[in-house]
């Protein structure tokens, strides 16, 4: 599973969002697919403020950074995650895979999307909850739902 690769490259993009400080652009990768046209329409839906953080500019094809210093990073276009035994949580009808291996921040990447979706949650300084609720909606909209996580939690652990 390519988990904890993500994680390593998000934990990069928000130290590099870190030492930015003031910077009004946060520097990400583009994911593999970031040229999908799904992720254009995420993109255009992606709300102005997430858990009450505000959005930053990206420098980077289909991603989104709420928070200054960055709290919340997101990427369009990362290869689907297969069947696993991850943690799956649902919030606001959207199945995410959660990998804890660097809590209070973790990684969550949609299941059973296409183009899928991962966000990277400080949760030292946001709830994972409100994040994903707050993104549900631009995810849902411009993504394809092609299967579901069998068993679901509903919420992930407030720091």
């Amino acid at each position: 599973m390519r988990l904890s690769s993500l994680a390593a490259a998000a934990c990069l993009a928000v130290a590099a969002g870190v030492l930015a400080g003031c910077s009004t652009t946060v520097n990400l990768e583009p994911a593999e697919s970031a040229n999908d046209p799904a992720c254009a329409e995420v993109s255009v839906r992606l709300p102005g403020t997430v858990a009450e953080q505000p959005r930053r500019w990206t420098d980077a094809q289909a991603t989104g950074a709420w928070g200054e210093p960055s709290a919340v990073l997101l990427r369009c276009g990362v290869t689907p995650p297969g069947p696993t035994e991850a943690k799956c949580i649902t919030i606001g009808g959207v199945d995410w895979i959660v990998d804890e291996s660097q809590a209070p921040r973790y990684l969550v990447t949609t299941y059973g999307r296409v183009p899928a979706v991962e966000v990277f949650i400080d949760n030292e300084v946001v709830s994972p909850n409100d994040v994903l609720g707050d993104l549900g909606g631009a995810v849902a909209a411009g993504t394809l739902s092609e299967s579901e996580c069998t068993l679901t939690e509903t919420l992930l652990p407030e720091s």
